[in-house]
């Protein structure tokens, strides 16, 4: 199936959906109600159709030569009913009638037979517009493509001789889904994604060392000038050098500086997740039932916004049809609320929070965060700096594992540098930082006023399921935490 890309000045999202989803396969939105309201006869509280089509590539280089590429096209409906806590879904990777109709039959297993329903009146759900209809895919050739990659190999290659290889990889999609809702409402989106990524090795006196930089988000492949591709070059060639020149790093508890920006990663893994509605429904995180009480130190107020415009980690309407929001989780150290999607938001009695998202048509929908940063203070962070004795600064961060329920998380540190005397002094090798999320809120003394978003590179696992997600914080002082190191 072609699809062409759309005027901008004149697209219509629910124009788009329906000639990618549902003229292809003669659908329209009264087979849609029928299918919907076929299930309700049964009884359950609710029951949507979820289609998506998309497209998506990816091009590696290396050495100067494409090493790899990728290029694929998918589309399906997902099939959900829901009744009580009990969630029934089927989908299938064709769209038409009979799959469909095979699919409404698998739902309504959960529930018994109820009163025939009749079709609701449609509304189209419109929101505010994040990012444009346009195919990012679409936007460069293929030669351009690679030529693109190879301008971000050479501005490495050009930064400093000790750089003896670059790995650069760029990827695109384009994505339009479709939400047919048993309470009358559609909804439709249409999603551009792109992403770029530089790792560079350095070598010097027969020591090696990486560095990784990139960046993305809603829009197509000529956000990436050449004033863009040379800040990620500068700052993977820097950390690769940097880290050449890296002492041990040493272990115990100690204060440490997080960086603005990418550093949110940690607050997105050990306090974010806990911050989800399901887990709180559940009981099963640290802050369940522990709205109204005081979570983190003053000062620290935590959101979640996935209304920021072009970034990664948002939506103009989430996988439910729901428009996103700004939800404020931590007010000045006081927990506000939960992430949330319609099921939990109706069993927990809350607000719904436009929080519902999904990998593809085949998986459930469930409460996952957007673009979660902590906000600005009121501290220079040359302050913060200068507030410490001996201490770690981190400035960007690697992989890390957390556990929900306890808040327990370990993160590697891929830039870090020793803090001495109130200054930053040497870079330091094989930092972990090792804590507890609600318990690394509370030791927070001090918070910078240098907020910023991470660059566009983030994705969020849950339960099997990966999908597009911001971080954010300003310089963050932490007293006394646990940094496991090599010496």
């Amino acid at each position: 199936m072609k699809i062409e890309s759309p005027n901008l000045t004149k697209a219509n999202h629910f124009d788009i959906a329906n000639d990618a989803l549902l003229k292809p396969a003669a659908l329209d939105t009264s087979v849609l109600q029928g299918i919907l309201g076929d299930i309700m006869s049964h009884q359950v509280d609710y029951a949507d159709l979820y289609f998506q089509y998309s497209r998506s590539e990816s091009w590696g280089l290396e050495e100067g030569q494409v090493k790899s590429g990728n290029f694929s096209i998918d589309q399906g409906v997902g099939v959900r009913a829901v009744s009580g806590e009990k969630t029934a879904f089927a989908y299938s990777d064709d769209i038409n009638l009979p799959a469909l109709k095979a699919a409404a039959i698998a739902t309504k297993s959960i529930a018994s037979l109820g009163s025939e329903q009749t079709g609701k009146s449609i509304v189209k759900r419109q929101a505010s517009q994040l990012y444009l209809p346009q195919d990012p895919i679409a936007s460069l050739n293929a030669d351009a493509k690679v030529k693109l990659l190879e301008r971000l190999e050479q501005f490495a290659r050009k930064i400093d001789p000790r750089v003896t290889q670059v790995m650069a990889s760029l990827a695109g999609e384009y994505e339009v889904v479709m939400v047919a809702r048993s309470d009358g409402v559609m909804a439709a989106d249409v999603r551009p994604l792109v992403r770029i990524s530089v790792q560079v090795i350095a070598e010097h006196n027969g020591r090696r060392e990486q560095g990784s930089s990139g960046g993305g988000g809603r829009f197509d492949y000529n956000y990436f000038s050449d004033e863009v591709l040379q800040d990620y070059a500068q700052r993977a060639v820097h950390q690769a050098l940097i880290n050449l020149d890296a002492r041990p790093a040493p272990a115990g508890s100690m204060t440490v500086v997080l960086g603005p920006g990418w550093p949110g990663i940690l607050l997105h893994e050990a306090i974010g997740h806990g911050l989800e509605g399901d887990f709180n429904r559940k009981g099963s995180s640290a802050f369940s039932n522990m709205i109204g009480q005081q979570v983190a130190a003053k000062g620290i107020t935590i959101v979640d916004d996935g209304t920021l415009i072009d970034r990664r980690g948002s939506l103009t309407l989430d996988d439910e049809g729901n428009p996103t929001s700004r939800t404020v989780l931590i007010e000045n150290g006081i927990l506000r609320g939960y992430l949330q999607d319609s099921l939990n938001a109706r069993l927990m009695g809350m607000p719904l929070t436009g929080n519902a998202r999904r990998e593809s048509y085949a998986h459930i929908p469930m409460p996952r965060m957007t673009n979660t940063y902590m906000l600005n203070g009121d501290k220079d962070p040359a302050e913060i700096i200068k507030s410490v004795k001996q201490g770690l600064y981190a400035a960007n961060f690697g992989g890390g594992q957390v556990d929900i329920t306890s808040g327990k998380f370990v993160f590697s540190a891929a830039e870090a540098y020793m803090i001495e005397d109130g200054k930053i002094t040497y870079p330091v090798r094989g930092a972990t930082l090792i804590g507890n999320g609600p318990d690394v809120l509370k030791r927070v003394s001090m918070i910078g006023n240098d907020m910023s978003l991470d660059s566009g590179v983030g994705t969020c696992g849950k339960e099997g399921q990966s999908v597009p997600v911001g971080v954010g914080q300003p310089t963050l002082k932490i007293d006394g935490l646990t940094v496991g190191g090599t010496v």
